[in-house]
């Protein structure tokens, strides 16, 4: 009977570790399963931070076009009622001259104010991106 007894206890040894080596496995799936998810729900909230970035910036890039169409709109009509009641051909030459100067001067601020838009616009939809790379390549270092 002992023979018996040892080869139970055996058995029972050789279940008892099986068994706890199948629950740590599965524990450790699972917490890598927890660690993915969360990593998956902070690069999705990434991504709505950067679209919602881009399409503020959208918005303010074309408040500032229509803004700007509508002054230059506004100007050309001031410099028609101006070359309008010129008295001379000179006057003419001298007004549209001056128009021509304030709205090449509008439009070379105007393009300059647009492009800083422009870059802020990426500069701040690409920041939640970078963000979640720079965390995943710490991830990934820190794995090695």
């Amino acid at each position: 009977m002992p023979a018996a007894e040892a080869v139970k206890t055996t058995v029972e040894k050789f279940t008892t570790a099986g068994n706890q080596a199948f629950k740590d496995a599965i524990e450790k799936s699972l917490s890598g399963l927890g660690e993915v998810n969360s990593h998956s729900k902070k690069n999705l909230e990434a991504v709505i931070a950067s679209v919602s970035a881009v399409t503020k910036g959208a918005e303010t890039l074309g408040a500032e076009a229509m803004a700007y169409s509508k002054k230059s709109i506004e100007d050309q009509v001031s410099a028609v009622k101006s070359l309008s009641g010129a008295k001379s051909i000179q006057d003419v030459v001298e007004l549209q001259t001056n128009f021509t100067k304030l709205a090449l001067e509008a439009y070379i601020a105007e393009m300059s104010k647009m492009s800083e838009i422009v870059a802020s616009s990426v500069k701040d939809s690409m920041k939640p991106l970078n963000e979640r790379v720079t965390a995943m390549v710490e991830r990934i270092q820190a794995a090695r």
